[in-house]
């Protein structure tokens, strides 16, 4: 076999084009050297040298043999590399060896001869038979094997004295390729079954053989074998060693090249999901322990959460529509937030500006950026693909981008944060449950003891505090690959970058994305759900009831917040907005959902015959402040409740960030309530007769359920 070079001269033939070419002539111009080709039907072609072989048209036909770009077998550097530290020590001394069997010398020169050689036994005089014998007399081995190394060492140099069970390919070299075939073919079937026992497999992949080629046709490895070839299986068709949710992830990676979108600038894609969190909170309307889902919008290019809302399970609609909702209007951060936490109200950050202290004044602003989102990205669940959300979005020019089915890649960022969340807060909380339900404690709701708007103020702090401000490894400039960058700096880089981004244009298109509710208006405002509500706004269409106007043009919309039911919003003919309060809202210092005010009014149905809003109100106040149920039963959970306040502390870590969060600190730092002792004396059997009166109250609901408008109105 010859080198890896080949004659070009005279006759020399190549592949050009796919067709066959012949070198007739070689003629030197000013420009370089060319060659005169002939092909099959005497046609002559010039081309120079340098195109002939460096152009992916043409191809040289060697004349001998030689290597081979698609040789069979590894290269050098592949078998070298497969070796062990221990195992390429020994192919080393062996090489040393063969060289000084070879040439006298262990070095294989002369000029780097070490002290003593060449030794008599190995003097270069010597006949190579002799030499043999004397290196397998001190090695031990036959000469025959000296004569197999120094055969390989001239042929492949120390490759060539690599075991061959080091250079085989992995642990399937011995085994049978029907075999292989078929075993990978039963395990493809388990991708979306319950986890199998090897020697179920096993059993199943000679049954297939079996059948498919005859009894004992193919030859079938022992038990030993057979489960050593599984687990080689199992690395390539994740099977038995995972879980079977990873093992289904696994199965389900695509193929081919890995695509990705790359936003260019902040605002280009929002990611929006929810997730279950893991970590137990309490509803201060039911006192009772629920699951809380974790809603959020996530800008792609900045990492920047954009939208935060906790709710119990399961999420709605309105609540994906919420989250776009702070996208577009961002809360104010509230006074107790670091300056550097709170984003200036028009979202363009601080650093920008030369004066920002001039500009901006107070440590007053939002608490994240305002962004105008060009595609939203979300998964196939029914509140993102609402009617009402996707009209909005159609309406304000916001593409909204379902993910592929079960393919959570697809929204990565926003799965990762999740993780985030649950590593770097969530397991400092209390009332922690972990992932999954091998690794929940033994009794986690009993250390659970924050609200549900607590935990939602305990993440927002979190966000704005920590994530926002920390370096992000997934932040990376193409053009800086070193420099660590946190979403707040990314932020500025976007802007600067791209020289702008997309903010709202009127921020009163948030409104859009809040409930509608058809009403007419009476001379005393609108009512909604039983709830009176009035304002400036409406004055000029106040007494349509007596009318002569279609009841369909009477029917104006009114816009509604579920989670705050003292306003709700109403654009007049010029179209501006104005808010209408509820005629009860004095009474309460904080919003008030549908859902408590529902609550509220079965409160209020146990204790009176003809409830109204204004007792329902005031007798969840009064729950609320005292802390405590109408029952014994609920009074014990309520006390148990405050005593856990008052005695669970979080680790007090040096460094920790979480419990220095405002809104975590506030709720550790809660008194205990001087009212515990007086409730402690009661016994059990009378909080199980007060238990008992609750149902007894639970089943009269439906007859209260007509009775829960004002008394005023009949009056």
């Amino acid at each position: 076999m010859s080198g890896a070079g080949t004659r070009l001269g005279v006759g020399t033939r190549f592949r050009l084009d796919g067709e066959t070419v012949e070198v007739v002539e070689f003629a030197s111009l000013v420009t370089g050297m060319e060659v005169i080709l002939k092909d099959a039907r005497d046609r002559l072609v010039r081309m120079p040298v340098r195109e002939l072989l460096t152009s992916d048209r043409a191809e040289v036909i060697p004349e001998d043999r030689g290597p081979a770009a698609d040789d069979e077998g590894d290269l050098v550097s592949v078998v070298l590399a497969r070796l062990t530290k221990e195992e390429r020590k020994d192919v080393l001394e062996r090489a040393e060896h063969v060289r000084e069997t070879l040439t006298g010398y262990r070095s294989g020169s002369e000029e780097l001869a070490r002290p003593g050689e060449p030794r008599p036994e190995y003097a270069p005089g010597l006949s190579l038979g002799k030499r043999y014998a004397a290196k397998a007399s001190e090695l031990g081995v036959t000469v025959r094997s000296v004569e197999r190394w120094a055969r390989a060492f001239v042929e492949s140099g120390e490759a060539g004295l690599v075991p061959k069970r080091a250079q085989a390919e992995g642990g399937l070299s011995h085994a049978d390729q029907r075999w292989v075939e078929a075993a990978e073919e039963v395990l493809g079937e388990y991708e979306e079954e319950s986890r199998p026992s090897i020697k179920l497999v096993l059993e199943r992949v000679e049954a297939r053989l079996g059948e498919r080629f005859g009894p004992k046709v193919v030859p079938l490895p022992k038990r030993t074998a057979g489960y050593r070839w599984m687990h080689e299986l199992d690395r390539r068709h994740p099977t038995f060693r995972l879980s079977t949710k990873r093992n289904r992830e696994i199965a389900d990676r695509p193929a081919g090249v890995y695509g990705k979108l790359r936003p260019t600038r902040p605002g280009e894609y929002v990611l929006m999901d929810t997730t279950r969190l893991d970590v137990f909170a309490f509803d201060p309307v039911t006192l009772k322990w629920v699951q809380a889902e974790l809603t959020v919008a996530m800008d792609w290019y900045t990492r920047c959460i954009t939208g935060i809302r906790v709710t119990p399970v399961s999420t709605k609609a309105v609540d994906a529509a919420a989250v776009l909702f702070q996208t577009y209007r961002p809360r104010p951060a509230p006074e107790n937030w670091p300056k550097e936490a709170a984003w200036p109200d028009h979202g363009i950050p601080r650093g920008v500006l030369v004066e920002a202290e001039a500009v901006h004044g107070p440590v007053t602003g939002a608490v994240g950026p305002a962004l105008a989102a060009e595609t939203v990205i979300v998964d196939h669940g029914k509140i993102y693909l609402s009617a009402h959300l996707t009209s909005v979005c159609r309406r304000l020019g916001m593409s909204i981008q379902p993910a592929r089915l079960r393919t959570g890649r697809d929204k990565a960022p926003v799965e990762r944060f999740f993780r985030t969340v649950r590593e770097d807060l969530l397991q400092l909380l209390p009332g922690y449950k972990g992932p999954d339900i091998h690794s929940r404690g033994l009794n986690p709701e009993k250390d659970a003891f924050f609200f549900l708007h607590e935990l939602e103020a305990i993440i927002r702090e979190w966000v704005a505090c920590v994530y926002h401000r920390r370096p992000h490894s997934g932040l990376v400039d193409p053009h800086l690959p070193s420099v660590d960058l946190s979403p707040a700096a990314m932020f500025e880089h976007g802007l600067a970058r791209a020289g702008y981004i997309e903010v709202p244009r009127d921020p009163d298109l948030a409104y859009e994305f809040l409930d509608v509710t058809m009403r007419t208006v009476q001379h005393y405002g609108v009512e909604i759900k039983g709830r009176r509500y009035d304002g400036p706004g409406l004055d000029g269409l106040r007494d349509m009831a007596g009318s002569e106007i279609s009841l369909s043009q009477r029917r104006l919309e009114f816009f509604a917040d579920p989670d705050d039911v003292t306003r709700v919003y109403f654009r007049d003919a010029e179209r501006k907005w104005h808010t209408l309060r509820w005629e009860h809202a004095p009474s309460l210092q904080m919003p008030l959902s549908e859902e408590a005010l529902q609550f509220a009014r079965r409160l209020a149905a146990k204790q009176y015959t003809y409830p109204n809003d204004r007792l329902a109100v005031a007798l969840l106040l009064e729950r609320w402040n005292l802390g405590l149920g109408n029952s014994l039963v609920e009074r014990r959970m309520a006390l148990r409740l405050s005593r856990e306040q008052a005695a669970v502390d979080l680790p007090k870590d040096e460094g920790c960030v979480v419990d220095v969060l405002p809104s975590v600190a506030r709720v550790l730092s809660l008194p205990e309530q001087p009212s515990a002792p007086a409730i402690e004396s009661c016994n059990d059997e009378q909080g199980d007769d007060d238990a008992d009166g609750l149902e007894e109250l639970d089943e009269e609901l439906d007859f209260y359920a007509t009775a829960l408008k004002d008394v005023d109105d009949d009056e």
